[in-house]
């Protein structure tokens, strides 16, 4: 109908919500499924060997999707459907979230209490923070404002604009499910096989839409030169271009050894120019709300564009 609101609009209001109401203190639906995701993993997860373990995992991604998915579609096809839509985005998105988690780490550097920039760091990143120095701390904090603003925001934001509700609920699952099982544990390397893998086809196009955002919003030819450099080296192939642009357009040095479950893991570099400090982290937050700007505009470009092509 001529009168509902644009996808571009629909968008802004929902990033407008995230902003002013950050992510629900209670009763999140995010919550919840993990804990289900976490029931039905512990009743599944017992076969051995690599075929019936990724036969497990995929059967169990499929049954917590599907049905959201399909909930999703019937109730925002109602007339009202896109207020809907307006809600699913506003639960999968995480702008505030993620300002408010970094900007802790980054007062907590600033008056130099490392134990409370540890504790803070360690509520974004997997790696061991009770090890990591203040030069380190601000750059995982940085590599994670870079990747979550890709993770939290942009793709959800693409899948919203390509499918609407349903769209922005099968991705966000999916990105979910992934942070609980796609580990390359013992524990989840066949059984998370699955989560791992349809994460990286849901990420594909929106990594490298985020990482064109990060590189026109900030120092671009910095960005294109270590995105096209270095991303191929990173283990993960949508991380590697988001995180690559992102410090290239940041012009600072991330990647580097880092402690996971107890071993350090040397870590292939990304970025140039000086090492991450604390001043580094608004400045990642800075970038992620101009990139957020920028995707606005393109969304009601494409609808323009669309519209006109089909007057």
């Amino acid at each position: 109908m001529s009168w509902l609101p644009t996808p571009a609009l629909l968008i802004i209001a929902a990033c407008l919500l995230d902003w002013r109401l950050g992510e629900p203190t209670r009763w999140h639906p995010l919550v919840g499924f993990g804990t289900l995701a976490a029931r039905l993993e512990l009743a599944m997860n017992h076969l051995q060997g690599a075929f019936t373990g990724r036969i497990a995992g995929l059967l169990a991604w499929l049954i917590l999707l599907v049905p959201a998915v399909l909930v999703a579609m019937l109730i925002t096809w109602h007339p009202l459907g896109w207020v809907i839509d307006v809600i699913l985005l506003y639960l999968a998105i995480g702008a505030r979230s993620l300002h408010l988690h970094a900007m802790r780490v980054f007062e907590a550097l600033q008056a130099r209490d490392l134990v409370r920039a540890r504790e803070a760091v360690g509520m974004m990143v997997s790696r061991d923070s009770k090890k990591l120095s203040r030069g380190q701390i601000a750059s995982a904090t940085v590599e994670s404002v870079l990747e979550n603003g890709n993770d939290a925001i942009f793709a959800a934001i693409f899948w919203f604009a390509l499918l609407g509700g349903p769209g922005v609920v099968a991705y966000r699952l999916a990105n979910t499910l992934d942070a609980m099982w796609g580990y390359r544990t013992p524990r989840y390397r066949y059984f998370g096989w699955a989560a791992a893998r349809l994460d990286d086809v849901f990420n594909l196009i929106p990594a490298r839409l985020t990482a064109l955002a990060y590189a026109l919003c900030g120092h671009t030819w910095s960005a294109l030169k270590c995105w096209f450099t270095q991303a191929r080296t990173w283990y993960s192939p949508n991380a590697g271009p988001v995180m690559a642009a992102g410090a290239g357009a940041l012009q600072v040095k991330l990647g580097g050894r880092a402690p996971y479950h107890g071993v350090w893991k040397d870590r292939p570099p990304l970025g140039l120019g000086a090492t991450a400090e604390p001043a580094h982290i608004p400045a990642a937050l800075a970038l992620i709300k101009r990139s957020m700007m920028l995707w606005c505009v393109g969304v009601l470009a494409v609808w323009l564009i669309w519209k006109l092509l089909h007057a």
